[in-house]
């Protein structure tokens, strides 16, 4: 249990997801908000929906907390598309996505050491629930070996809400569509997320397609954007719903029964075992 006293701070990671707003509502309620600081990182409108922004703000009104920002010098210009164009690279190394680290984890690093240091009697939140233990378990050793204190109130505490709508604010309109609040298009999504881009968005669809050509890489393991345009217009024209919601193996199953697939089809990749593990996988952009 992280140490604490009056004079320690509670940090919430505010994302503008409903997760984090819980946490945000559970750590006022337990501590009191005069402590309390709500961090975000505001993401570019045009792939941060404006219902999120606008949750955000009613989460923060009901707690009488302002939203404090720690942001991409150039967030308003620049999406995750921009950013990785800009320095040529959709990955840090193997695994780090450029996007996460120029637009969330640098501007948070560079905030607590800005106003956490060197007392550092600071405790960090996050909203990550019971089922994701390894998750908890890698962020807690992140932050310790910086020397910061973490807490889990979704996975460890005694809850006292379950839904924001119990206070009065709806979930953002999103979360009918999207498993997660992050930006549409996530680098970190799998086909099925991109499934749904192509359906919905497809100014961000072109985009990330010219992204990909001047990167010279792929955002999907193996598969360029391009390369799936047929299939998934395929989809989209059998009725395949453009949808998060529905568990990979069962959207997965469903787009096998209703098109008509021949051998030559990229998609054919998608229905097996390892595609779908994939596609099941959380976004994970945490701070």
């Amino acid at each position: 249990m992280p140490k604490i006293n009056k004079d320690t701070t509670h940090i919430v990671c505010f994302s503008g997801g409903h997760s984090s707003a819980l946490v945000g509502i559970e750590v006022a309620r337990r501590f009191g908000t005069e402590k309390l600081i709500l961090l975000n990182h505001d993401i570019n409108a045009n792939v941060e929906d404006t219902d999120i922004k606008r949750f955000k703000v009613e989460v923060a009104a009901h707690l009488e907390t302002p939203i404090t920002y720690a942001n991409y010098k150039g967030w308003k210009k620049m999406d995750q598309f921009d950013v990785c164009v800009k320095h040529s690279a959709f990955k840090i190394g193997a695994t780090s996505v450029l996007c996460t680290h120029r637009l969330k984890t640098e501007p948070f690093h560079k905030w607590l050491k800005e106003n956490m240091e060197p007392e550092k009697n600071c405790v960090i939140y996050y909203g990550f629930d019971k089922g994701e233990k390894v998750r908890i378990q890698r962020r807690s050793s992140i932050l310790g070996d910086m020397g910061y204190q973490t807490d889990y109130p979704l996975a460890l505490w005694e809850r006292t809400i379950e839904s924001t709508t119990e206070i009065g604010v709806e979930p953002p309109l999103t979360y009918g569509v999207f498993r997660h609040a992050n930006c549409v298009g996530c680098l970190k999504a799998g086909r099925q997320h991109w499934y749904v881009v192509y359906c919905t968005r497809q100014d961000l669809w072109e985009k990330a397609k010219a992204a990909e050509e001047k990167i010279d890489h792929s955002i999907l393991r193996n598969k360029y954007l391009e390369e799936l345009e047929p299939e998934f217009a395929r989809m989209k024209a059998a009725g395949v719903e453009a949808t998060e919601k529905i568990p990979a193996g069962t959207f997965w199953a469903q787009a096998k029964d209703k098109v008509e697939w021949e051998e030559r089809d990229n998609i054919l990749d998608f229905f097996t075992p390892e595609a779908i593990e994939e596609d099941a996988k959380p976004c994970e952009c945490v701070f």
